[in-house]
């Protein structure tokens, strides 16, 4: 009786254990854990540190098959309970990681209720411009400006609002379920014959927000506050809004010239999954959405998008001049929109933070593999290796490395701790000061462009790749490497031919 009732114990664990993923990748998992015991004790620290970011990066892989949160949480405890970081170090990557954390709980929630003016200045744009070629490059142009002076996960959140406004729209429409209160997005209720065009318009999302993605890269690079790292540097080289964009533009400008021609010759190609042209069906539905929305508009809706427009303008301005932290800015635009549409109740705010908590959870997780990093050194011996070349060859060689550390690590991290040992050495008088520009610059560059590579590379791209809308569109981790691949390395050998 003991026999059979540890069995059944058994396999309700074994049942229960994260979910519907599929049993061999709950094997995986299991085992990843069992294998870091054992080669903590016979290879080290060091060994099972490199052992477990690959692990982690693997969590991050299969995304789509189960939200890596707990698979990679798992595997961030055992790192801490190994003695490999500890709960100090923790801490202060999360301090360090604070604005990036509020950023994702605050804004895109305060992008959740501005979704109907996005929605619907969005929508005219996609539906008004007929040119599959144009639209794209009109998009990664667009966001890539705004990302200059933007955070380029705000830019990324919205989109990715718009594009789950879209789709649900669409699948509304083509599902024997319509207009029901708790939509089931999944295939099952859409008819054969609307699945090529639903297939096909999924295509066409994914274009739209890796382009979109892309823009963000590539334009973030470009100012001082266009991506979280930038700021870093900036002040540990010294420089203001001015002098930061004129050190970089001979680089940046050319990388961005070279990503928005990229994105012509792969559209007009229709390459590496990009090219699906919108069906003219589900034109045709959204259209019909829109009209809709139009006729049925009463003076109070009006109202509320006039104010949603005004409220985003603000929210540019505060960006731009960032007057704040972005998660504070976005707070404010969580009171004031609520306050002004009277949703007070705590239910329907709470859906607001629905699509932020979870990746938001997800970035602490990161933290600690962050901290684990610093605490066994484990980049330590390529920046003195760098370091140790001549001038020219070392900041081509920064450029490189950043990028190649900053695609399976933290961005933000990996400039903290180059520009620390470049400031040491620039301090020391071992360096000049136009050498540590172009360091400066090859650090910019490093963890701008190379790393978007991969989805772990930075963060806007971690969240669209555990997004709502990545499982809906079919936007996992391989595809998004396939996608960015073409971006990737254009935007990288531009960079570093003007590094070297």
């Amino acid at each position: 009786m003991t026999t059979a009732i540890q069995s059944s114990v058994f396999r309700a664990l074994a049942t229960s254990f994260l979910g519907h993923t599929p049993n061999w990748y709950k094997q995986a998992i299991i085992a990843s854990l069992i294998l870091n015991v054992a080669v903590y004790f016979m290879a080290g620290p060091l060994v099972t540190g490199w052992l477990i970011l690959a692990e982690f990066i693997f969590t991050l892989a299969m995304a789509l098959k189960c939200f890596p949160l707990q698979p990679g949480g798992l595997l961030a405890i055992q790192a801490v309970a190994l003695g490999l970081t500890d709960t100090h170090a923790v801490y202060r990557e999360v301090e360090h990681g604070l604005p990036v954390l509020l950023l994702v709980i605050f804004m895109v929630a305060g992008v959740h209720f501005l979704r109907g003016m996005l929605y619907r200045m969005i929508s005219h744009i996609l539906l008004g411009i007929h040119s599959r070629v144009t639209l794209n490059l009109v998009i990664i142009t667009v966001v890539a400006v705004f990302s200059a002076f933007l955070d380029a996960l705000t830019i990324l959140a919205v989109l990715v609002a718009v594009s789950i406004g879209f789709y649900e729209v669409y699948h509304r429409v083509v599902s024997s379920r319509g207009y029901h209160d708790d939509p089931d997005l999944t295939d099952d209720y859409v008819d054969e014959i609307h699945r090529a065009d639903l297939e096909q318009f999924r295509a066409v999302l994914r274009s739209m927000l890796m382009h979109g993605a892309i823009g963000t890269a590539i334009g973030g690079v470009c100012t001082l506050v266009g991506e979280p790292e930038n700021i870093v540097i900036g002040t540990e080289a010294g420089w203001n809004f001015v002098q930061f964009f004129l050190h970089v533009a001979p680089a940046s400008i050319p990388t961005l010239l070279a990503g928005i021609a990229t994105c012509w010759v792969i559209e007009k190609n229709k390459w590496f999954g990009y090219g699906a042209e919108l069906p003219a069906g589900v034109r045709q539905i959204l259209l019909d959405e829109d009209r809709r929305l139009r006729a049925n508009h009463t003076p109070h809706d009006r109202v509320m998008l006039v104010a949603q427009g005004v409220v985003a303008l603000l929210m540019v301005l505060a960006l731009a001049f960032h007057i704040a932290e972005i998660g504070l800015i976005g707070l404010a635009v969580i009171v004031v929109v609520s306050s002004i549409a009277g949703v007070t109740d705590e239910h329907h705010v709470a859906e607001a933070f629905m699509p932020g908590l979870p990746f938001a959870s997800l970035l602490v997780v990161f933290y600690v593999i962050v901290a684990m990093i610093g605490s066994l050194h484990m980049f330590s011996s390529v920046i003195q290796w760098v370091l140790s070349l001549e001038p020219k060859m070392q900041v081509f060689m920064i450029f490189v490395t950043n990028g190649a550390l900053s695609a399976i690590s933290d961005n933000v991290f990996v400039a903290a701790i180059y520009m620390k040992e470049l400031k040491a050495a620039f301090d020391a008088g071992l360096t000049s000061r136009e050498l540590f520009d172009a360091q400066s610059v090859a650090v910019v560059m490093g963890t701008g462009i190379p790393s978007m590579s991969t989805p772990n590379g930075q963060a806007a791209f971690l969240f669209l790749l555990t997004s709502q809308i990545a499982p809906l569109i079919r936007l996992g981790y391989g595809r998004m490497l396939w996608m960015a691949l073409p971006y990737a390395v254009v935007t990288t050998l531009v960079a570093g031919f003007m590094m070297f």
